[in-house]
């Protein structure tokens, strides 16, 4: 199903492992870690090799495939119920889309995100967006398609941002390379933002079936950045998430992902969101009511002492 879904798209099915003795280039990026052969796309379709030499298309500082937009405050935000920018009705939120990722959710519930090439759509320089920022700007926030696929864009705009004193925030899998995600958490401590981590699944190979990457990076990366949730408890620094996919992530799974979440740190926010039907899995209900609160219970018998139901407008009673 990934691979048709790929195609569909023309995206390269998998991530390419060129040998290095056959020219192929490793791009360190994110935990694909594509080893690109000439002319190949790596896995986010971004990146290519020429002459024997990584190519960046898009995601560097002067290169972004994105889309913004104003967001006004308060807004659907995934850390809503904790976050000061839900208390800042006036202001807006600076919503970064980025027209790349580097998993595959077959659920995805932002998957136009495919239709962005960087052949046919104008890109915008880190110094350009950072420009758009005005006085009525309180935060900014990273997402998509996932910012771990142009971090080096991401991470120029923050920086850029930061210093204007303007709350950095990202929405990610958390499947970035750990010396840039260490950036971006230091970022968010800085600024009084937040990083919302997309924990999808626990079990390595439902997490495969389901996004087409394994989740050990993710794991990993969450682990590291709550190291510092402690030292700036309110707002938090680090935020957790899990789409309540039917059938497959069930109040059993979201036990375990908060089992994983309390061992590091129980006092980290937990958000279970409501799911819609969406792209390749348009024929599975809205998440429901039953579903949710179970969920929250398990995650609440978990350790977890901070759980939320997001997207309740989505809840049915279909199952």
């Amino acid at each position: 199903m990934h691979r048709e879904e790929r195609r569909a798209f023309h995206l390269p099915l998998a991530p390419p492992r060129t040998p290095k003795d056959r020219g192929g280039v490793r791009c360190p990026l994110c935990a694909r870690e594509c080893r690109i052969g000439e002319s190949e796309r790596g896995f986010c379709g971004l990146r290519t090799v020429r002459r024997g030499k990584l190519v960046h298309m898009a995601g560097t500082a002067q290169r972004g495939m994105l889309h913004w937009y104003r967001d006004p405050l308060p807004t659907n935000c995934v850390a809503d119920w904790v976050c000061p920018g839900s208390q800042r009705p006036g202001y807006h939120n600076l919503a970064v889309f980025y027209g790349s990722c580097t998993l595959d959710c077959l659920f995805c519930q932002n998957w136009h995100y495919r239709h962005f090439s960087p052949a046919r759509m104008p890109l915008v320089s880190a110094a350009a967006l950072a420009a758009e920022a005005n006085e009525q700007t309180y935060c900014v926030c990273f997402f998509g398609g996932d910012p771990a696929s142009q971090m080096p864009h991401a991470l120029a705009v923050a920086e850029q941002l930061a210093a204007r004193g303007v709350l950095i925030c990202w929405e990610t899998a958390g499947t970035s390379h750990p010396k840039l995600l260490d950036r971006a958490v230091e970022l968010s401590f800085q600024t009084g933002g937040c990083i919302k981590f997309d924990l999808k699944a626990y079990n390595e190979r439902l997490h495969i079936a389901l996004t087409g990457g394994s989740n050990r990076r993710t794991l990993e990366n969450f682990a590291r950045a709550a190291q510092r949730a402690d030292a700036r408890p309110e707002p938090p620094l680090v935020v957790a998430c899990t789409l309540l996919v039917p059938g497959y992530v069930t109040p059993t799974e979201v036990g375990r992902i908060a089992e994983f979440i309390a061992s590091v740190n129980p006092r980290i926010p937990y958000s279970l969101l409501g799911f819609a039907p969406q792209f390749y899995m348009s024929d599975l209900p809205c998440t429901s009511r039953r579903h949710a609160e179970e969920a929250m219970a398990a995650a609440r018998a978990a350790g977890l002492a901070n759980v939320h139901i997001g997207n309740r407008h989505l809840l049915s009673n279909a199952y």
